[in-house]
């Protein structure tokens, strides 16, 4: 058995879904940061920009970040429980 943990960290994993953010969408999620959201995944619509999910983990309430940089808290993605 290997002694080598294989599963990357968690800042390894951010880092990666924060390379598939445009540069407007990393601008954006940078100030978000300051007040506690986290960056949760980043959906890849056929044919179109990436979309970084993020969240407020004190509110639990989820946003999205659009491919120009706004930020949309009235999103119509569906998330599951």
């Amino acid at each position: 058995m290997p002694d080598r943990e294989r599963r990357k960290s968690e800042h390894e994993l951010i880092s990666a879904l924060k390379r598939d953010l445009t540069d407007d969408q990393r601008d954006t999620l940078s100030q978000l940061e300051r007040f506690g959201w986290t960056l949760k995944f980043v959906r890849h619509p056929p044919f179109q920009a990436p979309v970084g999910v993020i969240m407020n983990p004190d509110t639990h309430r989820f946003a999205v970040i659009e491919a120009d940089g706004r930020l949309d808290e009235n999103s119509s993605l569906l998330f599951r429980d």
